[in-house]
């Protein structure tokens, strides 16, 4: 028996294949409850699974949010009925569908809600087929569906359901059983079948997220704890404790992180039994004889996991962070109030782009755009939320321009809920989302100023400088936590020590000598006195080519550049 499937004694196990031959809506609503609290109870442990080495491991956190909004929406439905049951979670997850993860399981939902409409029960036979219309449903919405993925694990686990169907499975337990199993499996080949997970060392985030949420129903069954993540240490170049304020729960008021040499070695169980009685948001890694240790603990008690790991070895280093200074700190610097932005009329042409920092959003502004939606890397905006940009306003045709590639299928989604005329520019990049503005005309012809938008992408390459979140190597390029990195057009392309020598090494790569202008957008993290500073060695060595600096307040990359 698989180890994700407790052994159980077999009057057990005859007493649930009576009880869950078949599902009902109730049912449906409470499984799906409990596949919801098991995701994020290792929420973290999904971010973590991130295959490039910058600050966009928040697979986990957008999985969760796309199933709480679909719970949500099923609050507002009372029928006991499946198939109403499995439409309100689908429609509730398209409607806080965020990131591409969240994205496609939605769609999953979708398709699995489509073939239980008229059905007030489902039995196995059901089962299967909301399953395998699940996985043509996914497959559909991805123009480019690639192996390894999230997709994966969904066409696997539709094909065990049908294989168990004709074999004489007659239980939804017994069919939910295998489908784990099959899920499990599945991620676990996820590292064979591409190339740059078996490169960084990881499985799949999004498939599996999707194992999580399955055995997190099937937990539920067997009446398990729903509360207890996973217990697995992680390497720490895999923890991401960049993001960690967006998991603070009420009364965590400090993120305490500290390194330390276990003596002797650790009981990992009894040492993260013990951090659950002192906070939340607990993370374990290990590496090179030393161990890390994330908690999140209230106000007054931020000593105590100090107190406690000197108990348990010899301590290196400690970081204690106000995580409420922090949320305040953010919020200040996203705030979008005061931006004037472009007035629309009836019969015009309106714009929507996603903004990830205050000076980018003022950028766009500056360029005619209608709305502004705050997001970006880490805080990829949900399809109910780009919907809202543009609903109210007073035109029936929308361009939207989603300006981060884990934005655009969310943005996609959008335009099968409206009335009104809505394109997509498929902008990977802030750099690409102003290019396209460059070519926009409000008055013009719809479709026209689509094309020459979506034709002015290919005018500018894109360089995102930002600090490695782990160790890796990946497209032959050498990563150590902590160094900084250059992305030249989404791929990784230099790493380094030194921020200035890393812009002027990327820059050659990118041919910056043969282009005509080059901008600096700088983020948060860097003041407008270093900026300038960069951008003046870097005219240099590129005295003919204009260079200008722009406050961007990105998070999380110090640099944006575009090259044109």
């Amino acid at each position: 028996m698989s180890d994700v499937i407790p052994q159980i004694d077999e009057s057990t196990r005859q007493r649930l294949i009576g009880r869950y031959t078949t599902v009902d809506g109730n049912m449906l609503r409470r499984l799906t409850a409990a596949g919801l609290a098991w995701l994020r109870t290792n929420q973290q442990l999904v971010n973590s699974l991130n295959v490039f080495p910058v600050p966009d491991g928040d697979t986990g956190t957008n999985m969760v949010l796309t199933m709480q909004s679909a719970m949500d929406e099923t609050s507002k439905e009372t029928n006991r009925s499946i198939g109403q049951v499995a439409h309100s979670i689908a429609h509730g997850a398209l409607m806080g569908a965020r990131g591409n993860s969240g994205v496609i399981l939605s769609q999953i939902w979708r398709g699995f809600s489509r073939m239980l409409d008229d059905l007030e029960m489902m039995d196995v036979e059901s089962m299967a087929a909301a399953l395998s219309e699940a996985r043509e449903t996914a497959y559909k919405g991805v123009v480019r569906p690639v192996e390894g993925t999230i997709l994966t694990v969904t066409k696997d686990i539709a094909d065990e359901a049908e294989k168990a169907v004709k074999n004489g499975t007659h239980s939804a337990y017994e069919l939910l059983e295998r489908i784990v199993v099959a899920a499990d499996e599945s991620v676990q080949r996820t590292p064979e079948l591409l190339p740059v997970l078996k490169e960084a060392g990881v499985v799949d985030s999004g498939g599996m997220g999707l194992f999580l949420i399955l055995e997190g129903m099937l937990r539920a069954v067997y009446s398990l704890p729903l509360d207890q993540p996973v217990i697995g240490v992680q390497p720490l170049s895999a923890l991401n404790l960049d993001n960690a304020s967006e998991a603070i729960e009420p009364g965590q008021d400090w993120e305490v992180v500290i390194d330390f040499h276990p003596e002797p070695a650790l009981d990992i169980q009894d040492f993260y039994n013990h951090l659950e009685t002192l906070g939340t948001s607990i993370q374990v890694g290990e590496g090179d004889g030393i161990m890390r240790m994330h908690i999140h603990v209230p106000d007054k008690t931020e000593y105590e996991p100090i107190e406690y790991v000197k108990t348990l070895g010899t301590i290196t280093n400690v970081a204690i962070e106000n995580l409420m200074a922090q949320m305040a700190e953010q919020s200040s610097k996203q705030a979008l109030d005061g931006i004037q932005l472009e007035t629309i009329q009836a019969g015009d042409i309106a714009t929507v782009a996603v903004a990830p920092g205050i000076g980018i959003a003022r950028v766009f502004a500056s360029l005619g755009v209608s709305s502004i939606v705050e997001g970006g890397q880490t805080m990829n905006p949900s399809t109910q939320e780009i919907l809202n940009a543009f609903e109210n306003l007073p035109t029936d045709k929308v361009i939207i321009l989603p300006n981060n590639k884990n934005v655009v299928l969310a943005a996609k989604q959008v335009i099968g809920l409206t009335v009104k005329q809505v394109a997509v520019i498929p902008s990977v990049s802030v750099p690409q989302g102003i290019s396209a503005l460059f070519a926009f005309n409000k008055e013009g012809d719809f479709n026209q100023t689509v094309e020459a938008m979506t034709a002015a992408l290919d005018d500018v390459q894109c360089i995102e400088i930002t600090t490695a979140t782990r160790s890796v190597e990946i497209d032959g390029v050498q990563v150590q936590e902590g160094q900084i990195i250059a992305l030249l057009n989404g791929r990784l392309a230099v790493s380094g020590d030194d921020i200035e020598q890393v812009a002027k090494d990327v820059l050659a790569l990118a041919k910056a000598g043969e282009m005509e202008l080059i901008t600096f957008y700088y983020g948060a993290d860097l003041n407008a006195r270093h900026a300038n500073e960069i951008a003046d060695d870097i005219r240099q060595i590129y005295s003919d080519q204009e260079i200008e600096v722009v406050e961007g307040r990105q998070p999380h990359y110090q640099i944006i550049m575009s090259i044109e």
